[in-house]
């Protein structure tokens, strides 16, 4: 285990700590979720964000996730708050225990070489502990059979999660559990909720069971596709929530919307592999924000009718709308090194693993040293969001 590699740096807190938990939270925040989007091996990134999040003494009260965000959060979810970060790394350091190059020359152009063979031995070989090839591979395979709708078997990712994720402490546990998946079938979106069902090692596998690399997996009657397919950011579910909670959210993205024009086929490969899964963050927490200010007017309208005039359903929805939530979303997002490729999510050296837990790692402490970012917005404000890689709130 190579974990003298991982970050070790404390970030000192001073604010209060919540009641309930012991773990901080801002004043007048009832909840902190961590939202995690789907991206392979740029899943490490995450990893980093929780232990600066965890070093904080900043712990979540929902982890929502789709794809490697899905499996990152259940072995949070589903471990104790003392165990957590253990085996977080156990699971990176199992999935890219492979080595590439006993040396990598310094320089980009070598750096590049080095990623190119790690992902092409990815796509022969599959990664330890996650899924393995197909013998035969589909295009060899007969209709309608196992080998036949999917390159790899992720038989290898359902031991690794019964070995590392409680799932009695996931599903019995006082933090909520959502993952993403899409039903093969109807092409609907659905979320995995503990608090709706038992959640299972299937459920995890479906939500990152990426077409036409992993096979869908069946939930009882039907089966399910990585939900990345539909949409790689599993923030609206959390906004679709009708509860009056004021929210920190730690929004994790790892593909940005924003980029620079490509100058070759392999920028243009991966500059649309990042505007197809960024998945519009920022266009989800718009319509929110509408939705929101469109409720404070309606309120306020209702706030000036006289109560004999208002029949039983309106003084329902003018005490609905009297309190409705604020949310401050801290956007933590990665940002692509100069000679990352289109491979990027699927590229699983130990080095780039590394790399991509300490990015997360950073970015997360410098987001928490912008104290001023940590608090509930005013009321009436409805949603605020902060991004440490941009100068202009939005």
């Amino acid at each position: 285990m190579m974990q003298e590699s991982y970050p070790r740096n404390r970030f000192q807190q001073d604010q209060s700590r919540s009641r309930t938990s012991g773990a901080w939270r801002p004043d007048a925040c009832d909840r902190i979720a961590l939202v995690l989007q789907g991206g392979g091996a740029l899943g490490a990134y995450q990893a980093g964000v929780y232990q600066a999040m965890h070093e904080s003494g900043i712990e979540p009260d929902w982890l929502s996730g789709v794809s490697i965000g899905a499996i990152n959060s259940a072995i949070i979810a589903g471990n104790p708050p003392n165990r957590r970060l253990k085996q977080l790394r156990l699971f990176w350091d199992r999935i890219t225990e492979r080595k590439i190059w006993a040396y990598t020359p310094d320089g980009d152009i070598f750096r590049k070489a080095r990623n190119a063979a790690s992902s092409w031995v990815t796509t022969v070989q599959g990664q330890p502990g996650f899924f393995a090839p197909h013998f035969p591979n589909p295009w060899a395979s007969l209709t309608g059979a196992s080998t036949a709708t999917s390159y790899y078997d992720s038989a290898p990712l359902r031991d690794t999660l019964l070995e590392l994720v409680d799932f009695d402490l996931l599903n019995e546990g006082s933090t909520r559990f959502s993952v993403g998946a899409v039903n093969v079938l109807t092409g609907n979106f659905v979320y995995f909720d503990n608090s709706h069902e038992q959640i299972e090692p299937e459920h995890i596998m479906a939500s990152g069971a990426l077409p036409p690399a992993l096979p869908m997996v069946k939930i009882g009657t039907d089966y399910f596709w990585d939900g990345g397919i539909v949409s790689n950011t599993p923030l609206q579910h959390l906004l679709e929530q009708d509860d009056k909670m004021n929210t920190l959210v730690f929004q994790v993205d790892l593909f940005s919307a924003r980029g620079v024009l490509p100058r070759d086929i392999q920028d243009v490969l991966a500059r649309q592999k990042d505007i197809m899964y960024s998945s519009r963050t920022r266009y989800t927490t718009d319509v929110y924000r509408r939705i929101h200010t469109w409720k404070t007017r309606l309120q306020r309208m209702l706030d000036k009718i006289p109560d004999d005039r208002m029949d039983e359903q309106d003084r329902a929805l003018r005490e609905q709308l009297a309190n409705l939530p604020q949310l401050t979303i801290l956007h933590i997002i990665y940002q692509q090194k100069a000679y990352e490729d289109h491979a990027k999510d699927y590229e699983f050296s130990g080095t780039s693993m590394r790399e991509h837990w300490q990015s997360g790692y950073e970015d997360t402490r410098r987001t928490l040293k912008r104290r001023d970012w940590l608090s509930m917005p005013p009321a009436g404000a409805g949603i605020v969001v902060h991004d440490v890689h941009r100068r202009d709130d939005y």
